[in-house]
């Protein structure tokens, strides 16, 4: 059996969780059929669009959002169609692919995952109308399922991810940014969304309010943790695992977890340095100097020890639900996330 995608990084603890074959090869099936739809929605009968859609496709990624729309319905125990999950799993696929796009825009990102993006090659305008074409296209598919609940949520959870992308925006360059307003920011950009796949979950097998919500927290404390050990990886990471170069954000100006963390470890001159070095050119000793102090400091274990905390209440919160090899898998993909280098 191939394992591909977010199954990938818990190769090596299948047999600690006890997961069974079965489920691992229907939870393989299901993001291959997701794969299969997603390179039928990239077509187009415009070749520029489709080639925006296709590099970002070909680049590969964990399928972690649909496959989190596919074991949360299972973990409830109850029947659902696995169509409508098929179907639902690629437009979740297909907002986050569409805000892939955007982001390298944003960011100028010349490579993702150590390929060139859409921007690199077909520039802004194409990017930004082909990442709007992949968006409209997941509107589509939820239109056509027809489930108002899911429609409305994901619309509320779509419009808290933009604005959080906005807030990201607005607050760069914000050394002193405080705690609550960062984890603010990685809230709407990424936990809610994860949230939303793991409800859409509950609802495609008509499961109790009381284990949607369940399954709600576990998503959003799985995305948490998920953004912290990606502000984490800005400055601890393998640059030919995470696609870009080291403390890529703090050349950017961009406030993460570690930083901080570390700002209240500082003396009045170390933080005077930081500041003159944020969004403004720091050299690689520069830098070196700053991971340095990140360790020394504990600023990295202090973040490392946040996302751990988040994986646990995520875990946590699947109690109420059957126990099961499905909710094993689930509890086990935190485990792939607080140590994933990507």
């Amino acid at each position: 059996m191939k394992i591909s995608g977010f199954l990938s990084s818990l190769s090596e603890g299948f047999e600690a969780l006890k997961i069974s074959p079965r489920l691992l090869e229907e939870t393989t099936a299901y993001i291959q059929d997701v794969e299969r739809e997603l390179q039928l929605q990239v077509n187009s009968v415009i070749p520029l669009v489709e080639e925006v859609g296709r590099i970002t496709l070909d680049g590969g990624g964990k399928r972690l959002r649909p496959a989190l729309v596919f074991l949360a319905a299972r973990a409830t125990g109850l029947p659902f169609e696995r169509s409508r999950a098929t179907q639902l799993g690629t437009a979740m696929e297909l907002i986050h692919m569409a805000t892939l796009i955007h982001d390298d825009v944003i960011d100028d990102a010349a490579t993702r995952r150590g390929r060139p993006t859409a921007f690199s090659v077909h520039g802004i305008t194409p990017s930004i109308l082909g990442g709007d074409v992949l968006l409209a296209k997941a509107m589509q598919i939820l239109a056509e399922d027809g489930d108002l609940r899911i429609i409305r949520m994901v619309s509320r959870a779509v419009v808290e991810l933009a604005e959080g992308e906005v807030q990201e925006i607005a607050v760069r360059g914000q050394l002193d940014l405080s705690l609550d307003d960062h984890l603010s920011v990685l809230r709407m950009k990424t936990a809610s969304f994860i949230e939303c796949c793991c409800r859409i979950g509950g609802m495609l097998a008509a499961s109790s309010e009381s284990a949607t919500d369940a399954l709600g927290q576990y998503g959003h404390h799985l995305g948490m943790a998920f953004q912290i050990v990606d502000d984490i990886l800005d400055f601890r990471g393998d640059s030919n695992k995470t696609g870009k170069p080291i403390a890529t954000d703090f050349i950017d100006g961009q406030t993460t977890l570690p930083l901080i963390y570390l700002l209240t470890e500082l003396s009045a001159e170390e933080r005077t340095f930081v500041g003159s070095k944020f969004g403004n050119g720091a050299s690689q000793e520069d830098l070196k100097m700053i991971v340095g102090w990140m360790n020394d400091r504990k600023a990295l274990a202090r973040a490392d020890q946040d996302a751990r905390e988040h994986a646990s209440t995520a875990r946590e919160s699947l109690e109420g639900l059957p126990e099961s090899d499905e909710r094993r898998l689930l509890a086990g993909v935190t485990f792939g996330v607080t140590r994933r280098q990507n």
